[in-house]
């Protein structure tokens, strides 16, 4: 569908300011409140499927904006680059003051997604950052632990496909990426045990 007007706005906008050529900008809609979006500077686009909560679409349009002013950081050997570090939070906090969102607004959001947005928001002196940050490392010390209990005791692992899926024909067990990769080209039968959280 095409990108309701203050959104085509608000890229042209950003990007004016920074100097730099704007994205194509993609926008669906989507049934759930919070919004999604992905940058993708090597294909000249910012995608955003549209949540229900208006300030949510601002600020998740915003977020991707960010990621396209962002220097790209390249990987360090194995490393990954770093997607939502320190460098980005500042542009998208930034971002986030000069086009009014709030930033309670804006840590109450971020954080809702990802959790380092916390850490690198008191760092850079965000209002409120650090009160939130200690309330959320608060909340994490006081949750009960969790009890771990074997479920499907050691076996040998037999893939075998499930619809889409390949799994552990044993216990069931999804496997994916590397290990899927792995197993099938071990000479041997892997084996594995499958692990839950118990009440």
């Amino acid at each position: 569908m095409t990108p309701p007007p203050w959104a085509t706005a608000l890229v042209e906008s950003v990007c004016a300011v920074a100097g730099v050529p704007p994205p194509h900008l993609t926008w669906r809609r989507r049934s759930s409140e919070h919004s999604t979006g992905i940058a993708r500077r090597d294909a000249g686009i910012v995608a955003v499927r549209a949540g229900t909560d208006p300030l949510d679409q601002r600020l998740t349009l915003l977020h991707e904006l960010a990621h396209w002013l962002s220097p790209s950081t390249p990987r360090r050997g194995r490393r990954r680059a770093v997607h939502h570090g320190r460098t980005f939070y500042e542009i998208a906090f930034e971002l986030y003051r000069r086009h009014g969102i709030p930033d309670a607004d804006a840590l109450r959001l971020e954080a809702a997604r990802y959790r380092s947005a916390l850490l690198h928001a008191s760092t850079l002196g965000i209002p409120g950052a650090v009160a939130a940050l200690q309330a959320h490392r608060s909340a994490i010390r006081d949750r009960p632990r969790r009890r771990w209990a074997v479920l499907v005791p050691e076996h040998a692992v037999q893939l075998q496909r499930d619809g889409r899926w390949t799994v552990c024909a044993t216990c069931g067990q999804r496997v994916v990426g590397a290990n899927l990769a792995r197993m099938r080209r071990a000479r041997r039968l892997p084996r594995h045990v499958l692990m839950g959280v118990v009440a």
